[in-house]
């Protein structure tokens, strides 16, 4: 594969070098982006895109990650980054807890806008348990989410391992079939 003109505007380093594994040319950049409040990801990505396409008219990839319990429907979805602010891990795990009902889905939605202003975009998600929290890698709710057919949670696995399964893997290993 050529060299990949293409930066992935992220201020999260684990993001990025999960990403990287999969597209080694890919650069960082980290701009500080209006990221709306809203339940529809691809309306999340699709702002910051054009917010960054404004400024810089380049090739970029924005990233969402989603985590949706069961005991709640669509929530938190796109909003887990806050509810993991201010309640954190463990909070989010009493939380589900009370509902008898630990089902989750994680989904990472990718937005690809081209030099031409022309937006595409991917997604891959993986299901899983919010469990007690436990292990020390990773980043995020890593500690409370443990796939299905697995018996760690994201932070108690390795790099490698995550990597192996994770659904930003696969989202990103869409991406780069799509410019190849």
């Amino acid at each position: 594969m050529g060299k990949i003109d293409i930066t992935f505007i992220t201020g999260n380093k684990s993001k990025f070098k999960e990403a990287k594994e999969i597209l080694p040319n890919l650069v960082q950049k980290e701009i500080d982006l209006i990221e709306i409040q809203e339940v529809d990801p691809k309306i999340i990505i699709e702002a910051k895109l054009l917010e960054a396409y404004k400024i810089y008219k380049s090739a970029y990839i924005v990233e969402d990650t989603s985590l949706f319990f069961d005991c709640f429907d669509s929530l938190p979805g796109p909003l887990i980054r806050w509810f993991l602010k201010d309640m954190g891990n463990n909070g989010l795990y009493k939380l589900v807890n009370t509902y008898n009902n630990s089902r989750a889905k994680a989904i990472v939605w990718i937005g690809y806008i081209d030099i031409h202003g022309e937006i595409h975009y991917f997604n891959s998600s993986i299901e899983g348990s919010i469990v007690k929290p436990i292990g020390k890698n990773g980043f995020g709710w890593d500690q409370i989410f443990k796939p299905d057919g697995f018996n760690k949670t994201f932070a108690e696995m390795t790099f490698e391992e995550k990597n192996k399964i994770s659904m930003r893997k696969d989202v990103f290993m869409k991406l780069k079939s799509f410019l190849e």
